[in-house]
């Protein structure tokens, strides 16, 4: 396993029903991608970066419009995204929820997002490590444009970039002015989004903890197990259960949510005769045994929901775990998953 995800990804049920609604049906866009006319059809069906690229440009050869891509993002909803993106949108503000956003696209698909951030501007790139040919440009609107929806609609503010650079030469359309409300430089070296750093830091209003309870099954009785358990141990683990996916969460965190200040959550796990990281790393276990026990679970996206930053490092854990592959673990806990 390297650092870069395998070179497949699935299309989004959110993609099919956006080029609906601008008038494409999606078997005539697979006929015209050359691609199978049921792909539509199967939520676990995946494509190579060939194969998305080839859905993209058949889809600007059918609308040849300059903002399509930026009416794409606008008329997706929210709530049509998978879980692992869909939880970016109850971050606790911008960019924790950008950062989420990047750890999905890592693990989950073959475009890679990099956010480098000073004091000054946050500038965000796409990389696609398995391209052959340029990313289409209706793919760098949809990439650029959803990730200014994301604070957006996270805010609840109009929030606009620092500025948009396009390697494109300049549109006889202003499309991209109106959405992007930024300066935008057109014939440049490379694709970059810059945001302004003062904005990450916005809190989003929607802020979620229990989130993950309804976006994932294996979450739904957390709060449950929060009241029903009385040691500090089983309480700790269901936090941090509910905290994985936004990364590692610290001992800070947890102690926060459980209303204790973090000298006294120490010492009541110490007296417990426990740490906080083996607390972490038996949430994490547990955690992942259910996930993976779905069988229509993807196993990079549970990589993501448990809060590792690459997918070689939960392969590298798991294993460690349980002397297995994620993969032939639930192929020898089939029946026990049936």
């Amino acid at each position: 396993m390297s650092g870069i995800a395998a070179d497949r990804c699935k299309v989004p049920r959110a993609f099919w029903q956006a080029v609906e609604h601008v008038g494409v049906p999606p078997a005539v866009l697979l006929r015209q991608a050359k691609l199978p006319a049921t792909l539509h059809l199967n939520d676990q069906g995946q494509v190579t970066t060939a194969q998305y690229f080839a859905l993209w440009r058949a889809l600007e050869e059918l609308k040849p419009e300059p903002g399509l891509g930026l009416m794409l993002v606008r008329s997706v909803e929210t709530a049509v995204h998978p879980p692992s993106s869909l939880a970016a949108f109850y971050a606790r503000d911008y960019r924790d929820g950008l950062l989420r956003i990047v750890r999905f696209k890592r693990l989950c698909s073959p475009e890679q997002l990099q956010v480098k951030e000073t004091k000054d501007e946050c500038v965000v790139t796409v990389e696609w490590p398995y391209a052959t040919d340029p990313e289409p440009a209706i793919s760098t609107d949809v990439t650029f444009a959803s990730l200014v929806e994301l604070g957006r609609r996270g805010t609840g503010q109009h929030l606009t970039p620092k500025r948009v650079e396009l390697v494109r030469p300049r549109p006889k359309s202003d499309d991209h002015h109106r959405y992007f409300e930024c300066l935008i430089r057109y014939g440049a070296a490379r694709n970059l989004l810059i945001l302004n750093p003062a904005d990450l830091d916005r809190p989003f209003p929607g802020h979620n903890q229990e989130l993950l309870e309804i976006l994932t099954p294996a979450l739904a009785s957390a709060l449950g197990e929060l009241q029903a358990r009385s040691s500090v141990r089983e309480q700790v683990k269901v936090v941090l259960k509910r905290s994985l996916a936004s990364g590692r969460p610290e001992l800070s965190d947890v102690a926060r949510d459980l209303g204790l200040s973090e000298r006294t959550l120490q010492r009541r796990i110490t007296e417990e005769g426990a740490s906080f990281r083996e607390l972490l790393v038996e949430a994490r276990q547990e955690l992942g045994r259910q996930l993976l026990s779905d069988p229509t679970a993807d196993i990079d996206e549970v990589a993501c929901l448990l809060g590792y930053q690459d997918a070689s490092s939960f392969y590298r854990a798991f294993r460690y775990w349980e002397g297995v592959t994620p993969s032939r673990w639930r192929e020898l806990h089939g029946n026990k998953i049936h």
